[in-house]
């Protein structure tokens, strides 16, 4: 069964268009299944999907003269007219595709639909080549409105206590074991504990050992484990570096690896200024809430501001944090005019300090985003988000 996520609004209206569609993510998101979905969508004979996982699908783009290609392709009913749409599964498997997409987009005016497992590998090899060639779609683990269609369920819009005691279950579901399709599909609790452990070692043994090129990938997994427990928290790189017995730069390095596989999510402090903003501490969320939880011991508060970061994304251009030296602190900044807190137990005094707090930085909108449900328009539920 298919089951629909929102990015779908925005990718399908580019299947008419010349330029690439790029899904690009962290591995078992779902960019497969979007690949093939959009594959049935093309009203075309000349289509083919291919999985450059596979070493004779591989084959057939390896050749030095690009024209060649088409030749390779005729014994899957391929030909250079009408319009060909070609779908490439796993595009980091053949690091010497984009030439190739180039030169047949450029003078076949062929259709691709790509996806790929890492915007680093999309950023450092894919990015010059197919300049003004390709729009990139980031696919990200469910947010809980996804995961409620996945499990077949539809939440009514409004608040009411009612509808939190009828949907709490579900999100308390959502905060344990994430947003990782397979997981949310699955039923059974241990089932859901081997799925999270498989997503680990996929990331970690594919992922890490063949894009990166550290000297000792033991001392990554050590930072990872290390990180959980410093979810929301802003990083300190001097004491992560001295747990790990390892220099300042490379913990950046392996910090930035992360974050370019879409593991872990880096949040900026929010500044006026441009240059204070990239200079501060950076606070850290981890892809998926099921995946932190299973690497590490979560508190119940740290599971919830990381899982309405994880819906945010999908809400915002823009996300920042707020602190002050001695002062007071902003859980997330929304695209510099929206500030919200998040808290399982919101009391009066929290959304009184959140407004002077917002009112002093000129945002002009604030919200709190509660685990409990609070009878006060000043709160969102955070299942909501």
């Amino acid at each position: 069964m298919f089951y629909r996520r929102k990015v779908l609004d925005r990718v399908e209206k580019e299947m008419g268009t010349d330029e690439a569609v790029v899904l690009t993510g962290m591995r078992q998101v779902g960019k497969t299944t979007i690949l093939k979905y959009l594959y049935e969508k093309i009203d075309s004979a000349n289509k083919l999907v291919l999985d450059m996982e596979n070493p004779l699908h591989r084959k057939i783009f390896e050749e030095e003269n690009y024209d060649n290609v088409w030749k390779n392709l005729e014994p899957f009913g391929i030909k250079k007219d009408p319009k060909t749409y070609l779908f490439l599964d796993e595009i980091q498997n053949l690091p010497g595709l984009p030439k190739v997409v180039k030169y047949l987009y450029d003078h076949y005016k062929t259709k691709f639909f790509l996806t790929g497992s890492s915007s680093y590998y999309l950023k450092n090899l894919f990015s010059e080549s197919m300049a003004g060639r390709k729009l990139v779609f980031e696919i990200f683990p469910l947010d809980f409105k996804e995961f409620l269609v996945f499990k077949g369920k539809v939440m009514t819009e409004g608040k009411s206590r009612v509808k939190y005691e009828l949907w709490k279950k579900y999100y308390d579901e959502y905060l344990e074991f994430g947003g990782f399709p397979k997981v949310v599909l699955e039923s059974d609790r241990r089932r859901k504990l081997e799925l999270l452990e498989e997503i680990f070692k996929s990331y970690f043994e594919i992922d890490v050992k063949n894009l990166a090129d550290f000297s000792d990938i033991t001392k990554v997994r050590d930072l990872i484990l290390l990180l959980v427990s410093r979810v929301g928290a802003k990083m300190d790189i001097s004491k992560l570096a001295s747990e790990l017995g390892t220099s300042r730069e490379t913990i950046y390095n392996y910090l930035a690896f992360l974050e370019q596989t879409y593991f872990i999510f880096l949040v900026p402090k929010f500044s006026k200024s441009i240059d204070r903003q990239a200079a501060g501490e950076k606070k850290l969320y981890l892809c998926d809430t099921g995946l932190a939880s299973f690497l590490g011991r979560l508190s119940d508060g740290q599971r919830l501001e990381n899982a309405v970061f994880n819906c945010l994304r999908s809400r915002a251009e823009k996300i920042n944090y707020y602190d002050k030296s001695g002062g007071f602190e902003i859980d997330f900044v929304l695209d510099g005019n929206t500030a919200v807190e998040v808290k399982k137990h919101p009391s009066g005094r929290d959304m009184a300090n959140l407004k002077k707090r917002a009112g002093a930085l000129g945002l002009t909108r604030n919200y709190v985003a509660s685990y409990d449900f609070v009878d006060d328009e000043r709160v969102v539920l955070a299942m909501d988000i």
